[in-house]
């Protein structure tokens, strides 16, 4: 028996070894990307995004038309293609207005730190490109497998988040859920004709915030409402993007599946108001106003606000921006604790939620203080 045992573990001891030789051959042949995992076509599809950004931008074109409807923001095609956007490097592929803003994790990291220090715990939750979890719909190269998924091709945001979480920070990666509800039938992760995720995004993005947050020893303790829910299979909006293309280049408006939260009235329903006292603060770019906030953000009662609501069983605060998530959303968080000395009292939990595009294409990442 001592034998045999020997001799397995000298056998498996030369494969260990033969293992790591060609795993290091491959890395050296192969190139970073390839030793991560991601798929041979990434750096050609990155590419075309890169192409077909800059084909846009001289056209003065916010919009690049992708097949069967699909829409897609120039900016966000832009930002895949630059590939890592933090460190020494950030400012070559960065939009800020100053070299020294350019790099997203100082801000973030100094968010991070001035909220612990107040007990507030930070989960960060970046949206992700559509173009990536629907590549097929803007390159005619990339094919879904048999299982119907594309490749998964943002190691660069997955690269920053594992730096961000060695940095004790919670992040919420959506990039995987996303892609595996993508061809469901309630309807697409993204709007074809609109810069944001779809309304089922944000019911599925809210589901797993809620069950971390449920987690939280705080959870239990906080008072409970019971709200209801009305679905909307068929609601017609006006997608920003469709509504920048010439009449004669525009298919027909777009319908999408959406659950509006709150309680019901003698209006018929009632969407769930913000509560500044909540122990949760939704914080972020447009995809936390959109479905909520009503006129151009297309629906009032159904956004990721609503749906974190109807989760966890009580209303939450919300600071949410038109325009960058990124420095603006944070100035807006401080003015509201200027403005009330107590407003950091009772908070647990900030939830920030923005665009992956914002690493490169907002004005900057500036550090901005939490509290006077």
């Amino acid at each position: 028996m001592k034998t045999i045992t020997r001799t397995t573990l000298l056998i498996a001891a030369k494969l260990t070894a033969a293992c790591a030789v060609i795993g290091f051959i491959a890395a050296v042949v192969l190139g970073p990307c390839a030793a991560a995992g991601e798929d041979n076509s990434a750096p050609a599809f990155k590419k075309e995004c890169g192409a077909k950004a800059k084909v846009a931008d001289e056209a003065d074109s916010i919009v690049v038309v992708g097949s069967d409807g699909w829409l897609f923001l120039t900016r966000e095609l832009r930002h895949v293609s630059v590939g890592k956007f933090w460190g020494d490097g950030a400012a070559l592929v960065s939009r800020a207005l100053k070299p020294d803003r350019a790099d997203p994790l100082p801000a973030i990291l100094s968010f991070h730190q001035q909220l612990k220090k107040l007990g507030i715990d930070l989960i960060i939750v970046p949206v992700p490109a559509k173009c990536l979890v629907y590549p097929e719909a803007l390159s005619d190269k990339i094919t879904p497998g048999k299982d119907g998924l594309p490749p998964r091709m943002d190691t660069a945001h997955q690269e920053f988040y594992e730096i961000l979480r060695e940095n004790d920070i919670e992040v919420i990666d959506m990039m995987p859920e996303l892609m595996n509800k993508r061809l469901e039938k309630e309807g697409a992760m993204y709007c074809r004709q609109d810069t944001h995720w779809s309304g089922r995004a944000c019911i599925v993005t809210a589901q797993r915030i809620a069950e971390q947050l449920k987690n939280k020893p705080w959870y239990k303790d906080v008072k409970k409402e019971k709200f209801s829910s009305r679905l909307e299979e068929n609601y017609l909006i006006k997608g920003d993007l469709w509504q920048t293309l010439p009449n004669g280049a525009r298919h027909a408006q777009e319908t999408l599946y959406l659950r509006f939260a709150g309680t019901p009235d003698s209006a018929g329903f009632e969407p769930v108001a913000p509560d500044r006292g909540s122990p949760v603060i939704l914080l972020g770019d447009s995809h936390a106003l959109v479905f909520h906030a009503g006129r151009d953000m297309l629906a009032r009662g159904a956004g990721l606000a609503d749906q974190l609501a109807l989760e966890l069983g009580f209303a939450i605060d919300l600071i949410g921006v038109r325009g960058s998530g990124a420095t603006p959303a944070r100035v807006n968080l401080y003015r509201r604790g200027r403005a009330n000395k107590d407003y950091f009292t009772n908070k647990k939990v900030i939830v920030w939620c923005f665009s992956v595009r914002e690493f490169t294409e907002s004005s900057g990442w500036s550090i901005v203080p939490v509290k006077r």
